[in-house]
């Protein structure tokens, strides 16, 4: 069993599609907890997220290719009112 994670399907995504916390953290897009997730949205070093309704949070995937490309010396745009 190989440990390398399967990132084809978030591969074929349409750059306008939207991922879950959950689908991010699954396909180890974001190789970080839960917890060091939403930090890193709030201290501006990650994405912040769209709030799609009450419950539902979403990232859009050419926001989460655009951290992918640099992810040490990226900086969120906007504050994340997510969460």
């Amino acid at each position: 069993m190989n440990n390398v994670p399967d990132n084809t399907n978030f591969d074929s995504l349409p750059d306008d599609a939207l991922l879950r916390p959950k689908k991010l953290l699954e396909w180890e897009i974001a190789p970080f907890s839960k917890a060091t997730l939403w930090r890193k949205v709030k201290e501006g070093s990650f994405p912040s997220p769209i709030k799609i309704s009450d419950q539902i949070t979403a990232w859009r995937v050419r926001d989460i290719r655009a951290w992918l490309r640099n992810p040490h010396g990226f900086r969120a745009n906007r504050p994340n009112k997510a969460r």
